[in-house]
């Protein structure tokens, strides 16, 4: 998955529509209007009025936004009509700082436009604002329409409708239908005055000044308090997105499990980040629900302990190594064998054709010492600059700890940026021709993306097969609110063949030694239901062990409050049914608000 921080860099929430031309407002009474908002917004996703000129559209100004590149503000007919489908509120975009008050009785001329948050290439439904707007104020002081109240009961179970196969999926021509449908019910009021009340956090503040909440507290709960996406049919009807109207200093830090008590309250929106989203003008008071960070268990003198993180972009210039360092340390207990992604090189985003990290790992390592761990040697392969994809410059990779005092590694020399490494059988088993070596670097499923780092280990005296990934990221598939229901993943297509290019290696092994321990770990940037996983365990060669832990525990990523998995560890037929393993996913950031890396790591302990 990109970052969150990345994926958004210089990104507010709301892109503006094409226009500059500012507001205009005047005080004289306004004629007497015919069209109201609920003829503009309609029946369906799309305006009726789209692209025409309207004059006189009355409303009471129920929200102001006053930053970013989408100013305006929000307009709400007090005298609704008995529709459910056509929502009572719209969003005037005037480009510059508005000159409303909310409690303002206004009339807005001018054009009606279907905006689309990030561009019609992300699939995203569009938002009906009415643009170039000419702003007469009728009176001031008066009531806001009371804001309609999203709950458990008024959300509906069913995610979405299909989409029209006659408009290539898209659901925008659609009639409503709110009370069927959560999607729908959300566009029903797209515009209006909402509210939620005691609404849990599921998703952490984030460094964009939002959360998200659920107002279904028991709908696929998790024990700490998030909501786990547990299928592509599993949508989580209750979650929604907090934004705030206020000064960024009085948002709340909020992690998972916390509460905002009371009423959060303001007009619905939509954007490019997340769909639906409460832009409050009022919010509730933050009750801290507790969460700890979770600490694994120490391995036995007889287990091995193997472990993945995502340090996310980790290099020298980074204030993160001492938490990091803890978190390996104390709330991982020191693995023996530790996979790292995204290590960067040693001058991080320079785009200079550095590629070595050394300096990066030994840092790393250093601090481990400091906090009280072991000494851990490492082994890695430097990709080739600019070919592995990640941040400009940056040259992410895998890089694998060790424990000497506990694993040995075999080296075999040979191993580069561009040379495959291969199997062979020695003495009677499996092994490797280079390690560490990247598995099959010139194929096509491999561009711009991560090679898999494979090495050979041995534990007590067994040999153990261990392959680093990280797989290519989600970006650019629609979200779940898109337009296009179901929504496209057309990332997966490259996951897909790198998936197959793994699960085809780790059967060379297999036809090798039938009984060897292969390891194959990291974040594949995909669920452990995904076609991706399924790709990895064809023909039994692997098997994602996450899938031992209860459905309620299987999460190692919070987006848009939805946990889900990204990170697996898979074990080779031998561990799953001769060795008695144990899995825990480790949660110390995705669910807290001061995150050192947004992923959270994964341990597996066997005995081989």
């Amino acid at each position: 998955m990109p970052s969150k921080r990345t994926a958004r860099t210089g990104a507010l929430t709301v892109a503006a529509v094409c226009s500059t031309v500012s507001a205009v407002v005047l005080t004289t009474p306004a004629h007497a209007d015919t069209l109201h908002i609920r003829d503009i917004q309609g029946t369906t996703r799309t305006s009726p009025y789209a692209g025409q000129a309207v004059t006189d559209v009355a409303g009471i100004v129920t929200g102001v936004r006053t930053y970013g590149s989408s100013r305006g503000f929000w307009i709400q007919d007090p005298n609704p009509d008995d529709d459910p489908a056509t929502s009572e509120g719209v969003f005037v975009f005037t480009s510059s700082v508005p000159k409303v008050a909310v409690g303002d009785s206004v009339t807005v001329s001018g054009s009606v436009s279907e905006y689309v948050p990030g561009g019609a290439t992300t699939g995203n439904q569009s938002i009906t604002e009415i643009t170039r707007p000419v702003v007469t104020v009728l009176s001031s002081g008066n009531a806001v329409p009371a804001a309609t109240a999203v709950t458990a009961r008024s959300v509906p179970a069913l995610y979405t409708p299909a989409g029209d196969a006659a408009a290539a999926g898209s659901v925008n021509g659609l009639t409503l239908r709110p009370k069927k449908y959560a999607l729908d019910f959300y566009e029903s009021l797209e515009g209006m005055n909402v509210k939620v009340s005691d609404a849990r956090v599921v998703t952490a503040t984030d460094p964009y000044t939002e959360l998200w909440v659920t107002v279904k507290p028991r709908e696929n709960d998790n024990r700490r308090g998030g909501t786990v996406y547990g299928s592509y049919t599993s949508q989580n009807t209750g979650r929604l997105q907090i934004q705030s109207l206020g000064a960024t200093a009085d948002f709340p830090d909020a992690n998972v499990g916390d509460e905002l008590t009371g009423t959060t309250a303001g007009p619905l929106d939509y954007n490019q980040f997340g769909g639906y989203t409460l832009v409050a003008n009022q919010l509730g008071a933050l009750e801290a629900g507790g969460l700890e960070r979770e600490t694994t268990r120490k391995q036995s003198r007889t287990e091995l302990a193997v472990a993945t993180y995502n340090v996310e972009n980790l290099d020298p210039g980074d204030s993160s190594f001492a938490a990091h360092a803890s978190a390996i340390v104390n709330n991982l207990r020191s693995p023996d064998i530790l996979s790292l992604e995204e290590i960067q090189d040693n001058n991080g985003a320079t785009n200079d054709g550095t590629v070595a990290a050394d300096e990066t790992v030994r840092k790393l390592i250093d601090a481990i010492v400091a906090a009280g761990g072991p000494a851990y040697d490492w082994r890695s392969i430097d990709p080739q600059d600019g070919t592995d994809g990640g941040e400009p410059g940056g040259n992410i990779r895998q890089v694998f700890l060790f424990d000497p005092e506990r694993v040995s590694f075999t080296d075999r020399a040979g191993g580069d940026a561009t040379t495959a490494v291969g199997v062979t059988r020695q003495h009677g088993k499996a092994a490797l021709t280079v390690s560490p070596g990247r598995v099959d670097p010139a194929n096509s499923a491999w561009t711009t993306s991560r090679k898999p780092l494979a090495g050979e280990f041995v534990f007590r005296g067994r040999t153990v097969f261990v392959i680093a990934n990280h797989f290519a990221s989600k970006g650019g598939d629609q979200g779940l609110t898109s337009q296009y229901q179901p929504p496209v993943r057309s990332s997966e297509t490259q996951r897909h063949l790198q998936a197959t290019a793994v699960n085809t290696f780790v059967k060379e092994i297999l036809a090798a030694q039938k009984n060897a321990d292969v390891v194959t770990l990291g974040d594949i940037n995909d669920f452990e239901f995904s076609g991706t996983t399924k790709l990895l365990e064809d023909d039994g060669a692997l098997w994602s062990a996450i899938k031992s832990l209860p459905k309620s525990e299987r999460y190692t990523y919070d987006y848009q409050g939805n946990s889900q998995v990204l990170d697996q560890i898979l074990v080779s037929p031998s561990i799953r049914r001769d060795h008695d393993f144990e899995y825990d996913s480790v949660h110390i950031n995705s669910e807290f608000h001061d995150q050192i890396s947004d992923h959270d790591p994964q341990v597996l302990r066997f005995k081989p």
